[in-house]
């Protein structure tokens, strides 16, 4: 299920701190990380009509901050997406920043980059690619793909998720065409066994009651015992097509064999591709100005200002937020070996805990996020409240002890 967003609030940059290492480029919103895409890969978002004059502009400083970005991510699987659309003469980089560009982002950045998305082409790209061929290997050019139109990103990846300038969406109604997300087809009804893209509550009428979803239980349990000593658990994507189809039998209620799969990353994807498809996130719509307000608190009172806004959910998401908590304070134990810290988890997972109810989530607003889920994360056993959980307890087992082994 597709996430719907309000037209007038994507695109829209919250204030930056001015404290931002990067401010002087950051304030212009040209690069933003717009959450997962339906298979756990980053979507990091360049759009050149946020571009200013270029003499306003230190080119320079640009391509470091790119840097600076990417650093945060590139170790996991992740796709680029540029919007061409509002690059003139007066804001364009020379070719040769372009070619400079191109030297410095080496193998770190191109090994995990899925797929470069170029929306709205011009001749000018065209001619520009064919100039920077015979620099480009075979390999990074089959990753990228021309989008005439915002509607044909919908066979590529979320583009619900994607944070796209206003100039970008005005120009494609002054070329009378409807945006794909504007598109307000009714959703076919779910079936009985369904799993993805539904409530936590039809999960659970539809499931006898389980208080888990039987698609979380099936991959904690496979991960906790297969997976807790893989690095980069949770980082790295899994087939598409192989996603596909996990998650067809599932909504079609026929078991899944993660050990004839034999891939410890199709459950870690099926995992955050669950949180991610819920039509409320985990920790629910009414926590996100909350998070976001984070930052605003000394940071010695942070974890229990988390523990107020946990306790605060419904019973059931505290229960499940709980469970999976749990499981991934236990992947963080074993962060010698699987380098899967608690700030690299939360960098994963923060985005499928919260988001807004409208509009994409901004690249300023994830730091608050991340913090959030690193704190959930590192202090599972304080800002989780035992009365409030007998039930989760019982489910989990010794908590303690596991953690201990």
């Amino acid at each position: 299920m597709v996430r719907s967003f309000s037209r007038d609030l994507i695109g829209h940059t919250p204030s930056l701190d001015p404290s931002h290492p990067y401010y002087d480029v950051a304030r212009h919103g040209i690069i933003q990380v717009s959450g997962d895409d339906h298979y756990g890969r980053k979507l990091i978002v360049f759009s050149s009509c946020c571009l200013p004059p270029s003499h306003q502009l230190n080119h320079r400083r640009l391509l470091e901050y790119l840097k600076f970005t990417l650093d945060q991510y590139v170790e996991m699987d992740y796709i680029l997406v540029y919007f061409h659309y509002g690059l003139r003469s007066s804001n364009k980089p020379s070719l040769k920043w372009l070619r400079e560009a191109y030297s410095e982002f080496d193998r770190k950045y191109k090994k995990n980059l899925k797929a470069l998305y170029v929306v709205h082409p011009t001749n000018f790209i065209r001619i520009v690619w064919n100039l920077f061929k015979p620099l480009i290997s075979h390999k990074f050019g089959r990753k990228l793909t021309y989008v005439n139109y915002l509607a044909e990103l919908r066979e590529h990846l979320n583009y619900g998720q994607l944070f796209i300038p206003p100039e970008v969406l005005r120009s494609v109604l002054l070329e009378g065409r409807t945006p794909a997300f504007c598109e307000n087809a009714p959703a076919p009804a779910p079936l009985p066994t369904q799993q993805f893209g539904v409530s936590l509550q039809y999960i659970r009428e539809k499931n006898r009651e389980a208080v888990i979803p039987p698609v979380m239980t099936q991959t904690v349990t496979y991960l906790k015992e297969k997976g807790l000593r893989t690095e980069g658990l949770f980082r790295r994507s899994a087939r598409v097509q192989l996603i596909k189809e996990v998650q067809k039998l599932y909504n079609l209620g026929k078991p899944v064999n993660f050990e004839q799969i034999g891939d410890v990353h199709v459950p870690a994807v099926i995992l955050k591709t669950f949180l991610r498809e819920l039509p409320e996130p985990l920790l629910t719509f009414r926590v996100y100005s909350q998070v976001q307000e984070l930052l605003h608190v000394e940071s010695s009172l942070r974890v229990t200002r988390c523990k107020q806004i946990v306790e605060s959910l419904p019973e059931h998401n505290f229960i499940v937020a709980k469970y999976l908590l749990c499981f991934l304070h236990q992947v963080s134990q074993e962060s010698i070996i699987n380098k899967m810290s608690p700030s690299n988890l939360a960098c994963v997972f923060g985005v499928n805990l919260v988001w807004p109810r409208h509009g994409s989530i901004s690249l300023t607003a994830l730091t608050p996020i991340n913090i959030f889920a690193e704190l959930l994360i590192e202090h599972f056993h304080t800002v989780t409240t035992e009365e409030k959980s007998s039930l989760v307890s019982q489910l989990l087992g010794n908590t303690r002890t596991g953690l201990s082994k």
